[in-house]
């Protein structure tokens, strides 16, 4: 990962090497790509989720089983919210009712509880989904949103303007992965997907210059992220034409790698 050099002069200068910056999945269309192009991808997570420490949240003085509701924005959310239960050794009661932001997410809680449909709800994506089952709830229940130290800010956002009796608490935290292994070494593409990953990169190289790097972004809050550290973005998406990062990618690599 170049520090120095001359800014970048071709847009569309053969690409090599790729580095995503997730976990590497089992199964992916990057793999195609590779293929297809003659690529190396490789694959970095850039941040990492760690858990608040049992003694740690003691500090915050919060007993989940106050709560006769639970707001679940992730998974990481519900994993953390039972480890936490577990060291402390709270036992929640079986009354109390959790609203998850997707079906996927209420299904996870099946790992955790006895999965009764009318204790759990969840909607599609946002809170907004839930607007509806939560409001049926609001006078009677007092709401437990677990969260890392990013916050939830839709969510809060949401409970703080409806009235709702409510408390965020601290269950894990976001961080920046240690990348110093990567200082020299120089990639093509850097593929990027949340603002994080951003803070992430100038954290471990504060001097990070692009040079001839490729930056792609997914979304428009990474798209900012990017823009307001002055970097070039070369790679976009969702766009209509290219819905995905892997289509994005191979628009780029028709131009950049063509015979």
């Amino acid at each position: 990962m170049a520090v120095n050099g001359k800014v970048k002069q071709e847009a569309y200068k053969p690409v090599k090497t790729i580095l995503v910056s997730q976990p590497k999945p089992e199964r992916s269309p990057y793999y195609e790509l590779e293929k297809k192009y003659g690529l190396q991808i490789d694959w970095r997570p850039f941040i990492h989720v760690e858990e608040v420490e049992a003694k740690d949240f003691r500090k915050a003085r919060i007993r989940p089983d106050e709560f006769t509701a639970i707001i679940f924005t992730s998974k990481n959310a519900v994993d953390h919210f039972f480890r936490i239960c577990e060291e402390l050794r709270i036992k929640m009661s079986q009354d109390t009712k959790y609203f998850c932001l997707s079906e996927a997410i209420a299904n996870y809680l099946q790992k955790f509880i006895v999965y009764r449909k009318r204790k759990v709800f969840f909607g599609k994506r946002n809170i907004q989904d839930l607007s509806t089952s939560l409001k049926k709830h609001k006078a009677n229940e007092k709401f437990l949103l677990p969260c890392s130290n990013l916050g939830a800010k839709q969510v809060s956002q949401f409970l703080e303007e409806n009235g709702y009796n409510w408390k965020d608490a601290m269950m894990y935290k976001t961080v920046s992965s240690d990348l110093s292994d990567l200082s020299d070494v120089t990639y093509d593409v850097l593929v990027f997907f949340s603002p994080l990953g951003i803070q992430s990169l100038y954290e471990n190289f504060p001097d990070f210059k692009q040079n001839d790097t490729r930056i792609a972004v997914f979304g428009n809050s990474t798209s900012n992220a990017v823009e307001e550290r002055g970097l070039t973005i070369n790679i976009k998406a969702p766009a209509p034409e290219v819905p995905s990062m892997t289509m994005a990618l191979e628009k780029y690599l028709q131009l950049s790698n063509k015979d």
